[in-house]
Parts: structure tokens; C-alpha cells; sequence
């Protein structure tokens, strides 16, 4: 019976934590609605940083910062992290403004899709080299107008526990700018400090199914460690890609994570 008990307060629970989840996210659909066309820039800027913590906050992610992110302003900055969660996005959002590169199929996403897109992110259809070009071009341009942009070069997602390679073809718009590259690594744990694979979205895991893994967990440490930045001047795209897949995976394995590199850095001719 007291099993039984426990069973249901957990799942009244996460039912509790899923319904707050809904009205945070229709909150922040109708912000971006009706409020962001009289926003300023830096307070729409302000206001989804505080729309990613209040979601992290719900869905008890707890985010720990090792060392010094970009300026937001002013110079050219663009971070490129790992990536293991849908989670990913907003952990780096509720700690400074970036405009996020993207894979085009995010954008069909019910409504996230949507605010995601009022929110800046550039959208890419990987299978098209036109589009490559015009998503280079346009952060060329937000680069050398002193934007933080963010991407994950890998591509994809995996489980947490391995560092894929990188595609070098969205590196290039650093070289024409002339930014600086931030690595960022990204890891999630549990309370005694082991890898969470519960946060990773990964393979032919749903949405759904990952909210739910992420719903049933007391509590999610996210770790991003913000490395050395890399000064594009002098680099070209695969050198600058090898860099940062060298920083960010030696910042992994240096915490105890297997993440054994498959290749160096990869050539694309697109990729997020």
C-alpha cells in the first residue's frame, strides 16, 4: 500500500510539472505574440533568458557554469558545444542571449517551432548547398555586427557518453567574420555526480517520451564548461572545427567521460 502511495504521488507529480510546462510554454507563446513587436531588442533578449530559467526550473534542471562565456555584444562570438538534449538549447539560453543555428525539422515542431523562430534562431535544410549559403551568409553578417550565434557541430544528438565529429562547413562564417570560436562542453549528471542519460534525446526516442524520462527524475545537474576561445585569424574552417572538437572533447574526458573522438573534425557541405 505505501508503495502504491509513493507510485502515485510521483505521477501526481510530474502530472503537476507537466500542466505548469504547458502554461509556461503558452505564456511564452503569447509574449512573443503580443508583446515582442513593442519589445526593444534587449528586452526581448532579457525576457527569453528568463522564459529558459523558469523552464529548467520546472522541469528541475539545475545549471552549473564553469568557466567565462562570450560577451553578448560587441564582438563576434560563436559558441559551438556538444550536443545531447533538446534540453541543450535552453541551458545555454538561460545564461546569455545567442541566436541559435538549427536544423530546419525543429521548425515543425508544434509551436516551439514557431517561438523558436520569433526568438532568432536561423533555420537550415542540411540537403540543400543553397541554403548552406544563405544560413553562412547571414551569420557572416550577425558576426561581423558583434552577434553570439551558438550551434552544435555535431549534427546530432547523442547519449552523453561519446563526442561525434564535427562538420566544418558552419565554421566558415567565423573565418569571414573574423570571430572568435567559444567551445562550450555540456554534460549532464545526477546528484552523486555520474552521467544522466535520462536528459539525453537521442536515436528513436520521442519528444514525449523524453519529457517523460526528464519529468521522472528528482533532479538534473547541467554542467557547461565555456573553454578558451579560438581566434579564427590565420585558421581556415577544418581547422577551426578540429580545434574545438579537440578542446571540447579533451574538457569531457578530463571529467571521467568516455568520449573517445570517431574522426577529427569533418568536412559538410552543410550540417547544424
Amino acid at each position: 500500500m505505501i508503495r502504491f502511495l509513493a507510485s502515485f504521488a510521483a505521477r501526481l507529480g510530474r502530472l503537476g510539472r507537466l500542466t505548469r510546462l504547458g502554461l509556461h510554454i503558452l505564456a511564452g507563446a503569447l509574449t512573443i505574440l503580443l508583446l515582442f513587436p513593442l519589445l526593444t531588442s534587449a528586452e526581448r533578449e532579457r525576457r527569453v533568458v528568463a522564459w529558459a530559467r523558469g523552464l529548467l526550473a520546472i522541469v528541475r534542471v539545475r545549471v552549473r557554469v564553469r568557466g567565462r562565456p562570450p560577451a553578448v555584444r560587441g564582438e563576434g562570438a560563436l559558441i559551438v558545444a556538444n550536443h545531447v538534449s533538446w534540453l541543450d538549447i535552453h541551458v545555454l539560453h538561460s545564461l546569455l542571449p545567442t541566436r541559435f543555428v538549427s536544423k530546419a525539422e525543429v521548425r515543425d515542431w508544434p509551436l516551439i517551432g514557431w517561438m523558436a523562430a520569433r526568438a532568432g534562431t536561423l533555420y537550415l535544410e542540411r540537403a540543400k548547398k543553397s541554403d548552406a549559403r544563405r544560413v553562412n551568409a547571414e551569420m557572416a553578417r550577425l558576426l561581423q555586427a558583434g552577434e553570439c550565434l551558438a550551434l552544435f557541430p555535431e549534427g546530432t544528438t547523442t547519449d552523453g557518453t561519446r563526442l561525434l565529429p564535427f562538420y566544418s562547413s558552419l565554421f566558415e562564417p567565423a573565418v569571414q567574420a573574423g570571430a572568435r570560436v567559444w567551445p562550450a562542453a555540456i554534460r549532464y549528471l545526477t546528484p552523486d555526480g555520474g552521467i544522466n542519460r535520462a536528459a539525453a534525446y537521442h536515436d528513436d526516442v520521442s519528444l514525449w517520451q523524453s519529457l517523460r524520462r526528464i519529468l521522472a527524475q528528482d533532479a538534473i545537474l547541467a554542467e557547461v564548461s565555456f573553454l578558451p576561445p579560438i581566434a579564427a585569424a590565420g585558421l581556415n574552417r577544418r581547422q577551426l572545427a578540429a580545434l574545438a572538437h579537440q578542446a571540447i572533447h579533451a574538457a569531457l574526458a578530463a571529467d571521467g567521460r568516455d568520449s573517445q573522438p570517431e574522426t577529427s573534425a569533418r568536412p559538410r557541405a552543410a550540417g547544424p
